[in-house]
């Protein structure tokens, strides 16, 4: 099956007039952890298809049975499953990941990057390390590994509990950056769903400045056991 269009629509005809249903797109979640499983289960609130790809099912047991319309696959099947993918593993991981995807199932479609090139080394005082250097983000690297892909990086600068419909008292701001626009429309409609404000930061590179935000997100966490935070972009 192709899921690669940009819409699905079924047109019918009502009292003679033609009407254009507009369908959700499926999403296919390419990891089965805490972020994967939070971001699955928002994406079903607001009545998308969701497939969880995992390469132990019996992780996902539990979140079977509390989002009962959610599916769970392999990578591949979930990949072939999504009109757009969410890629919700370990950075050191991610390649190996999408390596195990069938390439046609990567095609034109678009890859929410929610991912960091979090180093395994010990945090310094609450500061993380990334392997990679302000010359070239994980993204922009997924992006030449991956050409046939749509990259859009969103959601590695906020932890799970807050990513979908967090209540602060002001809108917080979700950096995104990417080179395909119609890909980051499609990202803006669910970041846009889930409560938050986009603030696209343009091409690929942008990444090399988002990633790093994770660093300075965490450093609260690290030190003082404080979560509960996210961004907000002022603007005059």
């Amino acid at each position: 099956m192709n899921h690669t269009k940009q819409l699905s629509e079924i047109n019918c005809l009502i009292n003679g007039r033609k009407l254009i249903i507009v369908m959700k797109k499926k999403i296919g979640v390419i990891g089965s952890g805490l972020v994967a499983q939070t971001l699955g289960a928002g994406l079903l609130r607001y009545d998308y298809e969701v497939m969880l790809g995992t390469r132990e099912a019996s992780k996902l047991t539990r979140w079977r049975l509390d989002h009962g319309k959610g599916q769970v696959g392999s990578f591949s099947e979930a990949a072939c499953f999504g009109d757009i993918l969410i890629l919700a593993v370990a950075g050191r991981a991610t390649k190996s990941a999408l390596d195990m995807i069938e390439p046609n199932y990567l095609a034109g479609k678009t890859i929410i990057d929610v991912t960091n090139p979090i180093a395994d080394t010990p945090p310094v005082n609450g500061v993380l390390r990334l392997f990679t250097d302000f010359t070239e983000s994980l993204m922009e690297k997924l992006q030449q590994f991956f050409p046939q892909a749509h990259f859009v990086k969103a959601f590695n600068s906020v932890g799970s509990a807050c990513m979908v419909n967090p209540s602060f008292e002001t809108k917080p701001t979700m950096f995104i950056c990417g080179n395909h626009d119609a890909s980051k429309t499609d990202v803006t409609e669910i970041i846009t769903l889930f409560g938050w404000e986009v603030a696209d930061m343009g091409s690929a590179e942008a990444a090399r400045a988002i990633e790093p935000l994770c660093i300075l997100w965490c450093i609260p966490g690290l030190k003082d056991n404080q979560w509960m935070h996210a961004f907000k972009l002022l603007k005059m």
